[in-house]
């Protein structure tokens, strides 16, 4: 049987991080398993033969406003400093996302979007975000423009993108597109934005370059919790798996692409652009964007959201609402008679985390916990 300090099951942020501050503050050694053939988890991306980082479980690009988050991975990478411009099809128009007083001028008549730029600012005010369902209950002039919006935005995007109606998920969820009253085109506008300059994969490698961390790919921890150990577990995978179903499944929304090479230069106008309304994707990421890299071929991946059926895709998405949380809450009271077990990350958490709260989670969790 082997022996270990620390085992973690799951090498992707979440791991990677508590790995190396085990690491490199504790100089423990540490034992890092996942079942898939990379490091890196969804953030996982590759050089193509055309020379092309691609993001291959869909675009990633990190933002913050926690300095201490972007000084801690900023010791593992160099920076390619972007700031996300999406797009969506509207109307037939490849309009500004999030719809922004710019969008305005894009879809409706001039006097029209003068009209509303107005009403939405006397109201609101400027530089504010609004919420899509916040809006939508509004009972006043503004009532057709929270409308188009919904119908034209987000319902359909987010039946295709969750199976479910805006009104079924948790509102935090409608909240990451929010209606925001400014001319500016940025989807985030966190202090700090970037891709790896030398792409994920290479940061969380530098990240667990260190010699006591030890780790083993193609390994799924139901294969070898029998076989290993460990004084501590940390697991950053599914807890509803951990217990063996053991009050049901806790429910995900999967992604599947379709990641096709084009002999164009360039396939479309920015990086992503979403389709709300028409295909039965959701969105198109053109790869070459992030880096500003340069052939004379470029690659697409195209995304289609589909529900998580267990042994058949992967788990991306939490499906936030009271039931599901719930179902949560059953697992985490029941992990707590555990001794020196800890869950964290998206599945250990079942959080909808952003990269940034996954990193700022890992680094908390080792300082209040760990250390």
């Amino acid at each position: 049987m082997k022996k270990i300090k620390n085992l973690i099951v799951g090498a992707g942020l979440s791991g990677a991080i508590l790995a190396e501050r085990i690491a490199d503050e504790k100089k423990e050694n540490i034992l890092v398993i996942d079942k898939r053939n990379h490091i890196g988890g969804n953030c996982f991306d590759y050089l193509d033969k055309n020379g092309i980082l691609i993001h291959k479980y869909g675009p990633h690009v990190f933002h913050t406003n926690f300095e201490e988050v972007w000084n801690y991975l900023s010791k593992f990478t160099k920076w390619n400093y972007f700031f996300l411009k999406p797009r969506a099809l509207i109307d037939g128009i490849k309009a500004t996302l999030p719809f922004n007083l710019n969008t305005l001028y894009q879809v409706f008549p001039k006097s029209m979007a003068e009209n509303f730029e107005k009403k939405l600012i006397e109201k609101f005010g400027y530089n504010v975000k609004i919420p899509i369902l916040e809006l939508k209950r509004k009972d006043d002039d503004l009532k057709f423009l929270a409308n188009y919006i919904y119908e034209n935005v987000f319902l359909n995007y987010t039946k295709k993108q969750w199976g479910l109606k805006p009104e079924e998920i948790d509102e935090n969820v409608t909240a990451r597109v929010p209606i925001y009253i400014s001319r500016d085109d940025r989807y985030f506008q966190d202090k700090y934005q970037g891709i790896p300059l030398n792409g994920y994969t290479k940061m969380v490698e530098n990240i667990l370059n260190n010699s006591l961390i030890e780790i083993s790919l193609n390994t799924d921890f139901r294969d070898v919790k029998n076989e290993i150990d460990y004084e501590k577990l940390f697991f950053t995978g599914a807890i509803d798996e951990f217990f063996d179903y053991e009050f049901g499944e806790l429910p995900y929304r999967s992604l599947n692409f379709d990641i096709q090479e084009k002999e164009v230069e360039y396939y479309q106008e920015t990086a992503v652009i979403n389709y709300p309304n028409n295909y039965d994707f959701t969105r198109i990421c053109e790869h070459k964007y992030f880096l500003n890299q340069k052939s004379n071929k470029t690659v697409i991946s195209i995304e289609y959201s589909e529900k998580f059926v267990l042994g058949e895709n992967e788990r991306y998405y939490p499906i936030e609402n009271p039931k599901n949380k719930n179902l949560y809450e059953k697992y985490l009271k029941y992990s707590k008679s555990l001794k020196n077990v800890y869950f964290l990350g998206r599945l250990g958490d079942y959080k909808y985390y952003n990269m940034d709260l996954t990193v700022d989670r890992a680094l908390n969790f080792f300082e209040n916990q760990i250390k």
